[in-house]
């Protein structure tokens, strides 16, 4: 008798369970699929209005503001970290530019550009390196020093623009 009183008492926590996860198994699709709806539905629209609007930018940013990158490539350098342990360092950097030849320029004078680098990176620790702030001032001071050297070999050509190094970017920097 004590098998039958717990066997319909089962039955029925089993049929409320059954219908609690079949209700949030429906609302979970129910906000999937309007989730699904919404970004659908907004990104269409986004990219059809950025889709034109967007080559008109583009196109505007080109007559107005050109950019144009090149690249230094695996610099290994050697540094000390502050106990005075030597490190290896690689590094390989894009410049941006505002010049259509800075490609030409900065293979012409690349000599003169990684002796700046090493000299810059050389002034500094290991550790200050590793921060975000010391590679922030590197950058900053990279991007001066590059333009500062480029203004300097290039001044007899009035067709290069002065300071025409906007932007450097690290594309490996890696310190053992």
């Amino acid at each position: 008798m004590a098998e039958e009183e717990n066997a319909p008492a089962e039955q029925k926590g089993g049929k409320g369970l059954m219908i609690v996860l079949v209700a949030l198994i429906i609302v979970l699709l129910l906000a999937v699929g309007g989730m699904a709806y919404f970004l659908f539905s907004k990104g269409v629209l986004s990219d059809q209005n950025s889709g034109e609007n967007g080559q008109e930018k583009t196109q505007e940013q080109n007559a107005d503001g050109e950019s144009f990158k090149t690249a230094i490539n695996d610099l290994v350098l050697n540094i000390t970290n502050s106990r005075g342990r030597e490190k290896l360092m690689k590094l390989s950097f894009t410049l941006k530019s505002t010049e259509p030849t800075i490609e030409a320029v900065v293979e012409e004078y690349k000599p003169e550009i990684v002796d700046i680098v090493i000299s810059q990176i050389s002034a500094r620790s290991s550790e200050e390196l590793l921060t975000v702030g010391g590679k922030a001032l590197l950058k900053e001071e990279l991007i001066d020093e590059i333009n500062s050297i480029l203004n300097e070999v290039t001044a007899s050509n009035e067709d290069i623009k002065k300071d025409s190094i906007k932007n450097l970017y690290f594309t490996t920097f890696v310190i053992k």
